[in-house]
Parts: C-alpha cells; sequence; structure tokens
C-alpha cells in the first residue's frame, strides 16, 4: 500500500528558503512521519486535527505541522516555533 505525499503551498515557501543541511533535516522528519504519523502531538481547538512533529534542525527546534489518514499525508507548514502557530491558524 502507497501513501500519498502533498505539500500545501506554506510548507512549499517555507521549505523553498531553507538551507541544504537544514532540508536534510526535514527530510528525516517528513519520513518519520511518513513511517508513523501518530509520532507528533494532535492539536486542540482551532487546529483540531493537525498533528505536529518537534525536531532538531541544525541545533534549532522546528515544528512540521501535518494532517494524516491511511493513505495520505498531507504536509501543512514547518518552522521555527516563533509565530509558527499563529501563522498555522490563517
Amino acid at each position: 500500500m502507497s501513501i500519498s505525499l502533498e505539500q500545501k503551498p506554506a510548507f512549499k515557501r517555507a521549505y523553498k528558503k531553507l538551507h541544504a543541511n537544514q532540508r536534510n533535516a526535514i527530510h528525516a522528519a517528513i519520513r518519520v512521519v511518513l513511517a508513523d504519523p501518530t509520532m507528533g502531538q494532535e492539536k486542540k481547538g482551532d487546529l483540531s486535527g493537525v498533528f505536529v512533529y518537534k525536531f532538531d534542525c541544525v541545533g534549532q527546534q522546528f515544528l512540521l505541522a501535518y494532517q494524516w489518514n491511511e493513505i495520505k499525508r498531507v504536509l501543512l507548514a514547518v518552522g521555527p516555533h516563533e509565530n509558527f502557530y499563529g501563522d498555522l491558524k490563517r
């Protein structure tokens, strides 16, 4: 069974601004989420249904927001904690 991966525009914008070594850390985080989507913490309230996986990216904590079901993973946003949830709600 193959899992499809979709990237939202907010994720693409943030991803394209990153350096190569940061992208490697994000690729590793995406592989973790693809393998086990329950690794992230489910949010409540306005962001219910959104999971956030926290990981280390070149000495800084980054967050990866995603939604998932059995056959699809949707990458919503990636970046440092500063303004992350405010931007995610938009």
